[in-house]
């Protein structure tokens, strides 16, 4: 049975206080009744008292009513009580210690209380599956927003780091910080799979290095970072096209301080027949700070209108 229930509504409250009595032959037996269901004593003494020195200044139908109101106004105190005097009334199955003329009505007016208590179990229950899913809704809604929230920070943080960096006069300290710094930027956006790494031989030492990798709506893309005041010509980035030529199912990403030359542009563009390539711009990434929008959607665009276009570099400002 609800716990809604057991703070006695009227009508429920009416039919116990028509139902109690006729479970009971004697006046004594009323209170007894109230009393084998954890009423306390002090809420039933006095109408005991009444029924020693008078009997017949008081009936069965006045003693459950005056309990039934005490008990009901008890609170969270006599809730246990509540609901075991409810259960004894619904469960309540002996009626041949009622009066014969009034065992008929009795279970009709057993019958009648479980079937409000039913009824109101019922209501009860899709209240409480309501009010579940609003609260389902609402941590999901409230998760979203400290998410949002802490992804938000973390950009904010990344962005200060960034911009720390064109303040920094040698270019090796700088490009090799910018690696790290836009890799905080792809972990933040969860889509940093591994940091720069490189690939090495036992006689050769090191064959390859790769600045990061990331990975955008199931895809790989290796990540190739460069900070140089001069526009990029083919020699500087057709490296990177090497090492995505010796992988499988693995395309690029290219991200420069500077812009790249015509030469470069439309090498890229015919290494689009082999594998997906895009260009960027640092100042496209500082833009999407600024604007406090989202880099991987950036990036999508981009991917598209090197897919769709066959342009490497769209550059995405708004």
């Amino acid at each position: 049975m609800s716990d809604a229930a057991f703070h006695y509504p009227p009508d429920l409250f009416g039919l116990l206080v028509e139902t109690i009595p006729v479970l009971c032959r004697a006046k004594a037996d009323v209170v007894l009744f109230f009393r084998n269901a954890g009423v306390p004593t002090p809420m039933t003494a006095d109408l005991e008292g009444r029924i020693r020195a008078d009997r017949a200044s008081i009936n069965k139908y006045e003693i459950a009513r005056t309990v039934l109101t005490r008990i009901n106004e008890g609170g969270d105190a006599l809730l246990s009580t509540r609901r075991e005097l409810l259960k004894r009334v619904a469960e309540f199955e002996d009626f041949t210690r009622c009066y014969d003329s009034d065992a008929m009505k009795a279970k009709g007016l057993v019958g009648e209380v479980r079937r409000v208590v039913n009824v109101k179990d019922s209501f009860t229950r899709m209240s409480q599956e309501r009010d579940r899913e609003a609260e389902a809704r609402r941590s999901e809604y409230e998760g979203r927003l400290a998410a949002t929230r802490q992804r938000r920070e973390r950009v904010e943080a990344v962005k200060a780091l960034l911009f720390t960096l064109f303040g920094e006069a040698n270019p090796q300290r700088r490009g090799k910080a910018l690696e790290g710094v836009l890799n905080d930027l792809f972990r933040t956006y969860d889509v940093l799979v591994a940091e720069d790494f490189k690939r090495t031989d036992d006689v050769a030492g090191v064959m390859e290095q790769i600045d990061g990798v990331v990975e955008i709506d199931h895809h790989m893309y290796l990540v190739e970072m460069k900070w140089w005041d001069k526009p990029l010509g083919p020699s500087d980035v057709s490296q990177h096209l090497s090492r995505l030529m010796l992988r499988m199912n693995v395309s690029g990403i290219f991200i420069s301080s500077s812009d790249y030359t015509p030469a470069a542009l439309e090498m890229c563009r015919d290494f689009l027949q082999q594998r997906v390539l895009i260009l960027c711009t640092l100042r496209e990434v500082v833009d999407v700070l600024n604007r406090d929008d989202d880099l991987v959607k950036m990036l999508r665009a981009k991917v598209r209108a090197a897919k769709l276009d066959r342009n490497p570099f769209k550059e995405v400002t708004a």
